[in-house]
């Protein structure tokens, strides 16, 4: 099932919750390596065949996760100020990353799109409809004058991800709230003295 189709409902619709649930937590436990559809049945507690017919290929039940994910995903914030809006938008990704289930999730999710081009397509795709959802917001700043005409919206949403995510891959630092409102301080301020005018 592709991410633009409309959700099914009832028994569908907890069959693929169940089992999307069960291939993040293999996702997390083990990476894509791991990701095998008969074990996501077992776990999920439906038919193999179920799982074989609708998705066919740990890379489709990944692309279907990761839709999921960016389809349930909090709304964006709207404070009335760009650095309430990006604080707001900091937190909740420091909170999805610090958590123990999703942090192992996204570094599986990230780990695997550096080989596999079907969940490096669906890793960018969840990203690229989670940054869409926080661009208004920069927007707005730029009509209220908080921010430069030619403000590039994505790249100061992005600038605020990039240091959450820094820690969680490379340096072990705690994903604290502190250094998520550090993060939307410091992409507000760039931001402002016009570091990301296109």
């Amino acid at each position: 099932m592709t991410h633009d189709m409309v959700r099914p409902g009832g028994r569908t619709a907890r069959v693929r919750e169940s089992v999307l649930r069960a291939a993040g937590d293999l996702l997390a436990e083990g990476g894509l390596e791991l990701l095998d559809l008969g074990e996501v049945a077992r776990r999920a507690g439906v038919g193999r065949t179920t799982v074989y017919r609708r998705w066919g290929t740990p890379a489709s039940l990944v692309a279907d996760l990761l839709a999921e994910m960016a389809e349930s995903s909090l709304p964006r914030t709207d404070t009335g100020t760009l650095l309430g809006d990006l604080t707001a938008n900091a937190r909740l990704v420091r909170r999805t990353l610090a958590d123990a289930r999703q942090g192992a999730l996204f570094k599986a999710l990230i780990a695997a799109a550096t080989y596999d081009p079907r969940t490096a397509e669906a890793l960018h795709r969840f990203y690229e409809i989670r940054v869409d959802e926080w661009t208004p917001c920069v927007a707005a700043a730029v009509e209220r004058g908080e921010l430069p005409a030619g403000t590039d919206a994505r790249e100061v949403v992005r600038a605020v991800s990039a240091p959450l995510y820094y820690r969680l891959l490379t340096s072990g630092d705690p994903l604290d709230e502190a250094a998520a409102d550090r993060a939307a301080r410091a992409a507000s301020a760039a931001a402002a003295a016009g570091v990301y005018v296109a």
